[in-house]
């Protein structure tokens, strides 16, 4: 039973919050970290945070690596933070579609929903000639070399990306070659949004995984912009090509999933 002194004015009980807060706090440092470092970003003393850690260890909340000594969300975080995504109810209804499109194009898809972690795939369907890829539930995109990513890049809200761009755009600089098929500098981040909208979705091709092909369109909500991605993988050239029957299967299906503004008609056409 709780003390009714362990509880605040909102019914709450106050040991619980201070641990969901860290484990908060946690989430939003965006990779391992030290105590002291999850206890300065919680605002709780060290000590307390480790009685927290412990607890979160136990439950597989966090984990914590064997050399270094840093705690990071464990799995048991992941699964909860995948079936609250998942259950979004345009996440389920393009779900249930989702084998259809497959099975129509041959082609591997998922979907993916923007999280604190970037790009995450909350949904898998494979076909029966499955395409080989490391790729899975929970699995995060990058924004600039991935098709999944540069649907996002274009058609998500740019606050939440904001912070992600400007790290890949880092990465890319101090690693040249990286993305052999675009300009980094401001206006070629613009021409690469800018080419995307127009064609309607995103595509790579084997430069990037070699041997493997995408297509990614996004599922607008009545301000046209992505609450979802949805993306087919294969290892077929010609279906990433404008007008192929792989592409207009994938515009069609995110078409049908879009979400209306109440009273409209008709979903948003992102090819519009």
């Amino acid at each position: 039973m709780v003390d009714e002194k362990d509880t605040d004015a909102s019914g709450g009980v106050r040991a619980l919050d201070a641990a969901l807060g860290l484990l908060k706090a946690m989430a939003g440092l965006r990779g391992p970290a030290s105590l002291s470092e999850i206890a300065r970003a919680a605002g709780v003393p060290p000590s307390r945070a480790h009685r927290y850690l412990a607890s979160f260890l136990a439950a597989g909340l966090a984990e914590q690596a064997g050399k270094s000594g840093k705690y990071d969300l464990g799995p048991g975080a992941a699964e909860l933070g995948l079936a609250a995504l998942a259950r979004h109810d345009f996440v389920s209804r393009a779900a249930e579609a989702l084998p259809g499109l497959c099975a129509d194009t041959g082609m591997t898809g998922l979907i993916a929903v923007w999280g604190t972690a970037g790009a995450t795939v909350v949904r898998w369907q494979r076909t029966e000639s499955p395409t080989v890829t490391s790729m899975g539930l929970g699995t995060t995109l990058p924004l600039l070399n991935s098709a999944t990513g540069r649907a996002f890049l274009t058609w998500a809200p740019e606050a939440p990306i904001r912070g992600e761009l400007a790290r890949e755009v880092d990465r890319a600089v101090a690693n040249p070659g990286l993305l052999p098929d675009m300009d980094l500098s401001p206006e070629g981040l613009v021409a690469l949004r800018t080419g995307v909208r127009a064609q309607g979705f995103a595509a790579v091709d084997g430069r990037f995984i070699p041997g493997l092909v995408a297509i990614a369109g996004p599922v607008l909500d009545w301000q046209e912009e992505a609450q979802a991605v949805v993306t087919l993988i294969g290892i077929d050239k010609s279906a990433i090509l404008p007008g192929s029957a792989e592409v207009r299967a994938l515009q069609a299906f995110c078409t049908d999933q879009a979400l209306l503004v109440p009273g409209q008609d008709a979903p948003f056409d992102p090819a519009a």
